[in-house]
């Protein structure tokens, strides 16, 4: 395999989407070190594992040698993206935005190199343009083109109101592109319109169109939507080590190969000898999840507080070790959770809710292990492994 060939591989390595393949090569072909761009609105303060997806293959472009561009949108945070959003969404206050932009560098560099690593932020550009060049810019697209996009298109067809300044997010997104000269841009797949419109606008301005590379939205630990804190199912780079052991713990096995793909450096290669091996009876799945657990907390802390994570939860699972495969339920829990014997009782972990309550007592219900005693709990949205009495278990999920 030649060395181009290596490379293509290693970028396309779980990648969705790439607009366009051949363009790519192309560039690929120029031997000369390519801008990537990545675009992240401080929205919050913390990142989570699923922002780490784009940044881990922004590392792969790191280590190919070429160029990094990490774009703070401190000024497209003040609009607020419309990505997926059924309402107008409110936009942050200035304040918010640097505290959430001061975090959220310290975050990736968990990740990238720092020493190779151009951090840039869109305002430095976005406030020069004005009433003049914001006009200007507006005016390169159509309100039709705009309802193009699946969700204003879907907010429209509803009569949910769509706000004006929410059309010049997709446009403020693709003239950073321009500003920046990108020959590779990187986002998720539902980025898709807005990556699109960096291409358009480069063409535009007689610049040569960047390329789209989209990874796939990174599937939460509830195994049903996107890793996001609204869903509450979400491993945070800074939660402490045996939080993410647990956490990791808890997907499902179908799910740990997705996890294993978009998280893990470990070569295809050898994963796919772990799918051989669990499937020829010669590997427990209980092992590679642990491994991978292990490799994700070694990253984001460090070694040894990877192996006490591990330790911390043998210990805790020693007499009663979690089975490799349980009833996965979910439930409803609403906004107020639900309470954890009627969750017990719905999920047919006990007869009736007094016997919940009876077991609680005892100390013999457990969440990831974890004695719950408090029969008033409500439980909110989230995933996790209840257990009650040694021998019954189930992965529940509220949504």
């Amino acid at each position: 395999m030649s060395e181009l060939e290596t490379a293509l591989a290693e970028i396309k390595r779980g990648a969705e989407e790439i607009l366009v393949e051949e363009e790519l090569i192309a560039k690929l072909k120029e031997g000369r070190p390519l801008r990537i761009k990545l675009g992240m609105d401080p929205t919050a303060p913390d990142i989570h594992l699923g922002h780490t997806v784009i940044l881990n293959k922004l590392r792969t472009f790191q280590d190919l040698g070429h160029e990094i561009i990490l774009l703070i949108g401190d000024f497209t945070a003040l609009v607020g993206d419309p990505t997926g959003k059924n309402a107008t969404r409110p936009p942050l206050s200035e304040e918010d935005i640097k505290v959430n932009a001061a975090t959220y560098a310290e975050q990736a560099f968990k990740i990238l190199d720092p020493a190779r690593t151009r951090i840039e932020y869109n305002s430095t550009w976005l406030k020069e343009l004005g009433a003049t060049g914001m006009i200007k810019l507006a005016s390169k697209q159509t309100v039709a083109r705009m309802l193009e996009r699946d969700d204003f298109k879907k907010r429209y067809a509803n009569g949910q109101s769509i706000a004006i300044h929410e059309f010049l997010y997709p446009l403020l997104q693709g003239y950073d592109s321009v500003a920046l000269k990108a020959d590779i841009e990187l986002g998720g797949t539902d980025q898709k319109f807005n990556l699109l419109m960096g291409r358009e606008l480069q063409k535009d301005a007689g610049q040569p169109a960047q390329c789209i590379l989209m990874m796939p939205l990174l599937v939460g630990l509830d195994g049903v939507k996107k890793m996001s804190k609204s869903a509450a199912n979400y491993i945070g780079v800074h939660d402490a080590p045996n939080d993410m052991f647990g956490k990791i713990m808890s997907i499902s096995d179908d799910l740990m190969w997705s996890y294993y793909e978009l998280l893990s450096t470990r070569p295809l290669a050898e994963i796919e000898q772990f799918k051989a091996d669990i499937a020829a009876n010669a590997l427990n799945p209980r092992d590679v999840k642990i491994w991978l657990a292990k490799e994700i907390i070694a990253r984001y802390h460090n070694a040894e507080a990877a192996e006490a994570a591990h330790n911390d939860f043998t210990q805790r699972f020693s007499k009663n070790a979690i089975p490799d495969e349980m009833p996965e339920i979910t439930l409803a829990g609403g906004e107020a959770g639900v309470a954890v014997a009627n969750m017990l009782k719905e999920a047919g972990l006990v007869e009736t809710t007094s016997e919940a309550m009876r077991m609680m007592k005892q100390n013999a219900v457990k969440r990831d292990g974890e004695v719950i005693a408090d029969s008033k709990l409500l439980v909110t949205t989230g995933t996790a492994v209840w257990q009650v009495g040694k021998r019954k278990f189930a992965r529940i999920t509220i949504a």
